[in-house]
Formats: structure tokens, C-alpha cells, sequence
């Protein structure tokens, strides 16, 4: 065989590998955190998990579920993560407040995973929210949303700091909690 000609073998293949193509796939992650796939609630948190780990989120906001052979768009309808636990360890500028998600990931609060407090948009009918939601960065574009009750766990451990901003101390930065 000629050294230009192409051959067949497997280890030939992983020389050259192709973009997966672009595909929609049939998954709605909603604003509770909960997974569906073609309507229906995906109930294996193993599969969940499995999701969570390839979900990328590209600078156009729109997210990808991405493996070596495949790459598929789903929806979000808010975070693709929630905050359900709150660690907090330390006191005053010290703390050091960690996160974790409905899919077992641990998020500490720093400089490099920041909060941010965020205005709900107007509802359906149009009437003015004044609601603001917290999130933090978790990796790639993407971000956990506080739920309920680790809002309120994390505003117990909040002070104001020299200016009068209400926040919380965390991995030596202040983070406020207020829009």
C-alpha cells in the first residue's frame, strides 16, 4: 500500500477525529433543576449526573450536551444546576462558604465562583417582578440557583461590610446580597 493511501484500522481513526455532528436533542432541564427527556422526568439520578458532567454552555448562552461522538443543544429554563446544601466553616473574613448542587458537585464561594444576585424578569402577564434570586458559578459558563432555604441559611451568616452592603464573607472576598 502506498503511504498516501488511507487504511481502515482503529488506531488510524483516533489520528483524525471528526467534530460530532450538531444534533437537538429532546432534553428540558426546568427551573426546579429537574431533567426531562421527551416530556418525561428522568428518574435515574446516575443518568442525571451523567448529563450534568458533559453539559457545556457556549458564549451565545445556548447549552450543549457534548461527548467525543455526539453533540446535541437542550433547553434551560433557568440554571441548569440548584444549590441544595450550604457548608460553612470560619468565621468573619475567614468563612469559607461551600455549595453543593443537585448533582453532588461542591462549589466553594470565591473569587473565581462568585454570587450574583439577579432580578426575576416579569412574569407571563406582564406584572413587574421585584424578586432577586441568587446564583453561583460552577464551571464552563455554568451556574447554580440557590434554593429557598440555602438563601435563607446563607443570609443568617451575613454582616455588612464598610460601605453598609449587606453580603457574605467567603474564601476572602465579600459577596453582597443585595441586587
Amino acid at each position: 500500500m502506498a503511504p498516501d493511501q488511507p487504511t481502515n484500522r482503529p488506531a488510524d481513526a483516533l489520528k483524525s477525529p471528526c467534530e460530532p455532528v450538531a444534533q437537538e436533542f429532546n432534553i428540558h432541564i426546568d427551573a426546579d433543576g429537574a431533567w426531562f427527556h421527551e416530556g418525561g422526568l428522568i428518574r435515574r439520578p446516575a443518568l442525571v449526573k451523567l448529563f450534568a458532567s458533559i453539559l457545556r454552555r457556549e458564549a451565545d448562552g445556548s447549552y450543549w450536551l457534548v461527548t467525543p461522538v455526539e453533540r446535541g443543544t437542550i433547553t434551560v429554563a433557568d440554571a441548569p444546576f440548584i444549590a441544595v446544601s450550604i457548608t460553612v466553616t470560619g468565621v468573619g473574613t475567614d468563612q469559607q462558604i461551600s455549595f453543593t448542587t443537585n448533582v453532588d458537585n461542591t462549589v466553594i464561594l470565591s473569587a473565581d465562583h462568585p454570587l450574583t444576585m439577579r432580578q426575576l424578569p416579569n412574569d407571563a402577564e406582564g406584572d413587574i417582578t421585584t424578586a432577586t434570586v441568587p446564583y453561583i458559578y460552577v464551571r464552563d459558563r455554568l451556574e447554580a440557583k440557590l434554593n429557598r432555604p440555602v438563601f435563607y441559611e446563607l443570609a443568617g451568616y451575613a454582616t455588612s461590610n464598610d460601605q453598609g452592603v449587606f453580603g457574605v464573607w467567603s474564601s476572602g472576598s465579600f459577596f453582597r446580597l443585595e441586587p
